[in-house]
């Protein structure tokens, strides 16, 4: 019988390391102080993860915590826009240091590392996927609080993020139309075999108040996402509206001057986990 090399694709044996399944976790950086992290995920794209990150990292910064977003979604990256930010990030040979926001939330993305903002992202999967797990292993982060803004459905990067990053939950995003249903189904199963908790569901776009009268108009149908949180057995954290000053504000990057509390209910399960 053939001695084993624990390299399974020479190796005859049945040994340990073949029969029992490797962690693919990885380690922060050494100098980092990471309390919780949280993914925002969807089944698709366009259902506003990006907005409800930065509005549950802004609320839970003006709960007093230290914040920090790590942008996963690397061809698509809107956070710095967001936040304002367009200065390139530094490091040095202990690791990558974020950006820093005027209230003090830390972030990491790609368009913190290209010579132009509008400069494209074109890289492979697995390219892109090492990009993301580096945000997580090579950066030195300070915070209670590290939400993950997820690139959009199920794929390569998302799939890198579930297995590399020891997430202690996530939040799933979804928006009223008839699809619903589906993309929340997507994400609840990918979370179910990853073996991550979900905290709830936002629901965003869900109405638009009349500048007029006030009362609430429901473009998309109402009740289709409390629908999908009842099926799936999951809470409904918030019905976030879509907001034209919101909008302004994110678009002039400004976003942490909003003064919207849309996700209480959402910073509360996050703080009481």
């Amino acid at each position: 019988m053939s001695e084993c090399t624990h390299d399974c694709s020479t190796c005859g044996e049945s040994c340990g390391e073949r029969q029992e399944p490797q962690s693919l976790l990885k380690a922060p950086n050494g100098d980092s102080h990471i309390g919780k992290v949280y993914g925002i995920v969807s089944g698709k794209g366009g259902v506003g993860k990006s907005m409800v990150t930065s509005q549950l990292a802004v609320t839970m910064k003006r709960r007093g915590y230290k914040v920090g977003i790590l942008d996963a979604d690397v061809t698509g990256p809107s956070i710095p826009q967001a936040f304002g930010i367009h200065e390139r990030a530094t490091g040095t040979d202990a690791g990558m240091f974020p950006c820093e926001s005027k209230t003090g939330i830390e972030v990491m993305s790609t368009n913190l590392l290209l010579e132009h903002e509008t400069d494209p992202v074109i890289w492979r999967g697995p390219v892109i996927s090492g990009v993301v797990q580096q945000f997580w292993t090579d950066v030195i982060w300070n915070c209670d609080y590290l939400f993950v803004d997820m690139p959009p459905g199920t794929g390569d990067v998302s799939l890198s993020v579930f297995q590399s990053i020891p997430l202690d939950g996530i939040i799933i995003v979804a928006s009223p139309q008839e699809l619903v249903s589906m993309v929340v189904e997507k994400a609840v199963n990918m979370a179910e075999m990853m073996e991550v908790p979900i905290v709830g569901l936002v629901e965003n776009m869900s109405y638009i108040t009349c500048p007029d009268c006030g009362k609430k108009v429901y473009l998309f149908g109402e009740g289709r996402s409390e629908e999908a949180a009842k099926r799936h057995n999951l809470k409904l954290l918030a019905r976030m509206p879509i907001d034209p000053a919101l909008a302004a504000l994110t678009d002039a990057g400004k976003i942490e001057d909003f003064a919207g509390d849309w996700l209480k209910d959402a910073a509360d399960a996050v703080e009481g986990k």
